[in-house]
């Protein structure tokens, strides 16, 4: 469903530049007060704010627009947060001092963790006492906001109480995936900040030798390359561990297993529809999504399979069990005890051939691009390349293929109002403006803008990257999606993931028996959901036979026998997709 949201095109964007300057000196109210003269101010972060998508005639009127708007609002103080990765980080550091500077706005932009997050946001809903006046806040909890009414409604802010403050160069055309922070009937609650996928990551200069090439070709009778499918992906694996090469022991795969929040992520990050597991549909499968939950008319009515669900059928079993296989086959011995955290950065030691599973922010890390790591070539170049995640056999096509994480500012309405609320929005406004959004991808690599993967700048740096850039251009780059709104409530879903997912990584329970126990798990949960919530409260569905569900055309699926390998030359890949 596409936004209903103020709108300029790119076309516009020239003349709005043009025409803001004399309008910012006499279209503004306020006394003396709110006098301010922050030419000086802007035109050096200009300078500070290169590489930018804009010219820098165009960056001074959009800083300019900011510097008025911002008048009724000078001496204010505000809190943020977000998540702790480079990109916030910068917007911490920089970000909030070149605000400070233009429009008088104190900003305190905190950095914790993305579970810490969580459970703020969720303390301020309930008890509508402000913690902060916005937040970064995934994506992932869209299914939430819109059942809980918590968030406000940008689509009507922006065209009514906050169009005083809504900047003229927002251009939400330009965004990429908007449709990940919008509920059902298409409104925006949620605005990308920053945006990451999982992808699939590999040793580019291993796979174009040609010694490997042809033994590997001779023992499985296709060619090495990048893996379509999870049976290439998992014999590539077995190829390469064991196997010395530049002196090291390889690993053909690395993956983490610690029982903790962050192996939730590993799962509810789309794991399952890299499988197959849910329905077609983008950016979530409908009428069953890609954690199993299916859903009518809006409403959740189940994730295990006697429910109509498929979070515990055949190929939610298979997805666990390739995990664990795999991770126990081929990874290094340690990464069973490691977090996503740990685990991240360990493919830039130099002895890993692929990872199925790669969250891309780890790539912006001097690990992977300094002249001196293991995986860049004298010049500082990747001798690795990003491509499109692998699916499992019971993936079809038009569905999703992968998670993209998509960190997005959120008020919420309840307890942010009047011009806490509007500077708020002001200050989100400014850290995903088109001045800046280009200079923040170089700092952390999460794109949120196609004026930014579109730039002349990039286009001349695209091998800098790995592919990344390419990847962002292409137009396979909408099959990598968010949780989606069919998941009702995030946070007290996605916990039961992790607890039950770790007793599988040991042992201790078969991968049918956790997710078996995942479903019931959800259920359960949904269950106590009924009734509760302010729109689209779960009702779930009575319990029937699984193979009358099973039977039914769609998720879930059916058992499937095992796929051929298939792969296809990395530089085949790219003139695919530059060519779409």
């Amino acid at each position: 469903m596409q936004p209903k949201p103020y709108k300029n095109s790119k076309r516009n964007v020239e003349l709005i530049a043009l025409l803001a300057l004399p309008i910012l000196f006499f279209g503004c109210g306020g006394g003396a007060d709110s006098v301010h003269e922050p030419s000086a101010s802007i035109d050096e972060w200009i300078e500070q704010f290169q590489p930018s998508a804009l010219s820098k005639v165009e960056q001074h009127a959009e800083l300019e627009w900011f510097a008025q708007a911002a008048a009724p609002y000078r001496g204010m103080e505000i809190k943020s947060v977000a998540e702790g990765i480079k990109t916030h980080q910068w917007e911490s550091d920089v970000l909030a001092k070149a605000f400070y500077d233009i429009t008088g706005i104190k900003v305190t932009h905190d950095i914790i963790g993305e579970g810490e997050i969580v459970d703020r946001i969720q303390r301020q809903i309930q008890t509508n006492r402000k913690l902060y006046d916005i937040y970064v806040n995934d994506a992932d909890l869209i299914g939430t906001h819109l059942r809980l009414d918590s968030a406000l409604n940008l689509s009507e802010y922006i065209k009514g109480d906050g169009k005083a403050v809504t900047n003229p160069m927002l251009d939400l055309d330009d965004f990429l995936n908007l449709e990940f922070g919008q509920d059902y009937e298409g409104n925006q609650l949620q605005l990308p900040d920053q945006q990451f996928a999982n992808l699939y990551w590999f040793r580019y200069d291993w796979f174009n030798r040609d010694d490997l090439k042809a033994e590997f070709k001779s023992k499985f009778g296709y060619e090495l390359g990048v893996p379509l499918n999870w049976q290439a992906y998992g014999d590539i694996a077995a190829f390469f561990t064991g196997r010395t090469i530049d002196g090291q022991t390889v690993y053909g795969h690395m993956d983490y297993g610690k029982k903790s929040p962050s192996l939730g992520w590993r799962f509810t990050d789309a794991w399952l529809s890299m499988a197959g597991v849910g329905d077609k549909g983008l950016p979530n499968g409908l009428p069953v999504d890609e954690w199993g939950i299916r859903v009518e008319n809006s409403i959740p009515v189940g994730a295990s399979v006697t429910r109509g669900g498929a979070a515990n059928g055949p190929a939610a079993v298979y997805a666990l069990t390739k995990y664990v296989d795999w991770m126990k086959s081929y990874a290094p011995p340690f990464a069973a005890s490691m977090t996503w955290s740990e685990a991240g950065p360990v493919p830039s030691r130099g002895n890993i051939a692929q990872r199925v599973f790669q969250y891309i922010t780890w790539l912006s890390d001097d690990a992977f691009t300094a002249p001196e790591s293991p995986v860049t070539d004298s010049d500082g170049k990747p001798l690795w390349r990003i491509a499109p995640s692998p699916h499992g056999k019971y993936w079809d096509e038009g569905m999703k293929v992968g998670y993209q994480d998509a960190g997005s500012w959120t008020i919420l309405k309840n307890s942010v109002i009047g011009k806490e609320r509007e500077a708020a929005w002001l200050w989100a406004q400014f850290c995903v403006s088109k001045t800046v959004c280009l200079k923040k991808f170089m700092e952390g690599k999460t794109p949120i803008r196609k004026s930014t993967v579109n730039s002349d700048y990039l286009a001349s740096r695209e091998g800098d990257f790995g592919g990344l850039i390419t990847f962002y251009k292409s137009s396979v780059e909408n099959q990598w999606t968010d949780s989606g709104p069919n998941v009702p409530h995030y946070p007290l879903l996605a916990e039961q993931w992790w607890q039950n997912i770790a007793p599988a990584v040991t042992g201790e329970v078969t991968p049918q028996e956790a997710m078996d126990n995942i479903a019931s798990a959800m259920d359960e949960r949904m269950g106590k959901l009924e009734g509760k919530m302010k729109r689209f409260s779960p009702k779930l569905n009575p319990e029937t036979s699984a193979q009358d569900w099973l039977d039914k055309p769609g998720s879930p699926k059916a058992e499937r026998p095992d796929e051929k390998g298939e792969t296809m030359a990395y530089d085949e890949l790219i003139k695919v997709w530059q060519s779409q």
